[in-house]
């Protein structure tokens, strides 16, 4: 074998960057059609041909068509999971875990249309259900708002959540849920607002901010010291 040949040299970097481009390629054509045409009525010959990769790279990489809707469906905008573990950590500021949660939402407008294929995936699960979205809750969403509502109860000082607590954490995500549900409206209205990165940016600042405020006005309706951007 040639030295160029040996693992970890860049014959085979090579090659492990084919293999996640065309994971990539896959994903995202497998994203755009179940978008279009749903479930049943993608054939992952379909996928593998729109995104010049050979069919059976499908149960290499996702296992089969089960697992790379799954994968379409969770990871292309990103997981709320990537957060829970950041939110554990006690020396994190209100502020800092508020801006995790809005940059979650925003960034992924960076990669163009992918947000939007992927709300109307969404939509069309709650039409055309799978089971897809079950397990997302389950899987990722419910742990996701549990680890936010904690955040909240850890900085609002109260001794464990309560109905009160769980709406302030639900209309906080709410705010970043917009996002996607609202993108026509946005672009009609006010498209400088999602113009470029810096305008993303400058937008997941500004809703950590409302947020801040909505749960210092919280803490007073409680009585409440008011939380501050200190842990």
């Amino acid at each position: 074998m040639a030295p160029s040949e040996l693992p970890g040299e860049p014959a085979d970097r090579m090659r492990r960057s084919d293999g996640a481009q065309t994971r990539e390629r896959l994903l995202l054509s497998a994203l755009r059609l179940f978008a279009e045409k749903g479930y049943e009525r993608t054939s992952t010959r379909e996928i593998a041909h729109s995104a010049h990769a050979n069919v059976g790279a499908i149960a290499y990489y996702f296992g089969d068509k089960q697992g790379l809707y799954r994968a379409a469906f969770t990871e292309v905008t990103g997981n709320p999971r990537d957060d829970i573990a950041a939110f554990a950590d006690p020396a994190l500021s209100l502020h800092q875990a508020l801006l995790a949660v809005y940059r979650g939402f925003a960034e992924p407008f960076e990669l163009g249309e992918l947000p939007r294929l992927c709300t109307r995936l969404h939509l069309r699960e709650m039409i055309e259900p799978t089971g897809a979205w079950q397990t997302h809750i389950q899987m990722d969403l419910r742990p996701y708002h549990q680890a936010l509502t904690e955040v909240l109860r850890r900085h609002l000082g109260l001794p464990r959540p309560d109905d009160d607590l769980y709406r302030l954490a639900f209309a906080i995500v709410s705010l970043g849920v917009y996002l996607y549900v609202g993108q026509d409206l946005i672009d009609d209205l006010c498209p400088s607002l999602m113009a470029d990165a810096p305008a993303i940016h400058r937008w997941a600042e500004r809703m950590a901010e409302h947020a801040l405020a909505m749960v210092q006005a919280e803490a007073r309706r409680r009585g409440l010291p008011l939380p501050t951007d200190n842990p």
